[in-house]
């Protein structure tokens, strides 16, 4: 159980996504997500989707694929990730190194709309995310 004085239940509030911007956001991605994914004859081994984190207002795109030593088990390899900065009204952008933390994606670290996150997603112009 969380215990909130009210101007830390303020700032939390402040940090979660609203409703309205998922409303607006989700389908930009499911969109980009459908568009991107493999056939669906060969799902089963490779698929594509994402999560979004309300509370820590990110979105992570990543694959889905049978894990190599146990192929029953699926596992998530992330692809990339951007956070909305709502204090300064961008997106942050992060790809994930070798290291397997997420790194700022130092071409574009920041972008003022989802669409061009998307966008570099596809592009992929430093095959940061896509290998």
């Amino acid at each position: 159980m969380f215990h909130f004085g009210l101007e830390e239940f303020k700032n939390y509030i402040a940090m979660a996504f609203r409703e309205e911007e998922l409303r607006k956001w989700e389908p930009m991605i499911a969109s980009f997500i459908e568009e991107q994914r493999p056939r669906e004859e060969i799902r089963s081994q490779v698929d594509l989707d994402y999560s979004i984190d309300i509370d820590d207002q990110s979105i992570e795109i990543f694959e889905i694929r049978p894990r190599w030593n146990s192929p029953d088990e699926k596992v998530k390899i992330p692809i990339g990730k951007t956070k909305w900065v709502r204090r300064q009204r961008v997106w942050k952008i992060y790809w994930q190194r070798a290291d397997m933390n997420w790194h700022k994606y130092d071409p574009l670290p920041q972008t003022d709309a989802l669409k061009e996150f998307i966008e570099e997603l596809k592009e992929d112009p430093y095959a940061c995310f896509w290998g």
